[in-house]
């Protein structure tokens, strides 16, 4: 896990052709101190957790690999409550919305990106996002069609990986607009892709680009 520092930073956004999604007024906010994983969590990570748990698949194991190479992607289709188990077994919890947001940005202000202003500066690309038509066309131009493992692409000024794009993350809030908190915090699609960026689901239903890393107010002892 990574030390976030506490601090005080501009949550949400008031530019008003993305206010649908409740992501304004644009408000101070000011968080203690925590700890962030520095990656999603991957499908390896996730089954550990279900094979040293009261969870029956099937015989009760997950044992077949059909995809190893797809073992260090984050783990996909699980619930929020698939999340808050995976966090309370290893010791930790889903982060806020306004931690995760405060992650995101690195230690940057008022930038849409964890990195800065432009989505791909200098063409370069700093995140697994969909590139092309959507939804009908993903070229894959950064390399990957579908997700990307959890370190891949360079880490935000906080050391998180893949903090934007790859998948949608869950954070512990209860989804309201217009106040600072949600049941899911995530990622023309470009706008999707920024920190303030933010959407909703319920707490049984998972997703094909959905998954989840976790917070900590102190260092678990499982790591």
């Amino acid at each position: 896990m990574v030390a976030i520092p506490g601090g005080v930073f501009t949550m949400g956004t008031d530019e008003p052709e993305i206010w649908q999604d409740g992501e304004g007024p644009a408000r101070r906010v000011r968080l203690n101190g925590f700890y962030m994983d520095q990656h999603e969590v991957s499908n390896e990570d996730f089954e550990r957790f279900v094979n040293s748990s009261v969870i029956f698949v099937d015989d009760g194991k997950i044992h077949t690999k059909a995809y190893p190479f797809l073992m260090d992607h984050p783990v996909l289709h699980v619930s929020w409550n698939d999340a808050v188990a995976f966090c309370t077994w290893a010791g930790k919890r889903l982060p806020t919305e306004a931690e995760w947001e405060y992650s995101c940005r690195g230690g940057l202000e008022n930038r849409l990106f964890p990195w800065g202003n432009k989505l791909q500066p200098k063409g370069q690309h700093y995140a697994n996002i969909w590139q092309g038509v959507f939804p009908s066309n993903n070229t894959a131009e950064d390399g990957y069609k579908g997700t990307a493992p959890v370190t891949a692409f360079p880490p935000n000024g906080y050391g998180l990986y893949n903090i934007v794009g790859n998948v949608w993350e869950w954070t512990s809030d209860w989804w309201a607009a217009l106040v600072t908190i949600s049941p899911f915090s995530l990622q023309s699609y470009c706008y999707r892709y920024r920190c303030a960026a933010r959407s909703q689901n319920t707490p049984d239903s998972s997703a094909s680009n959905l998954g989840f890393r976790c917070a900590a107010d102190a260092l678990p002892e499982r790591q």
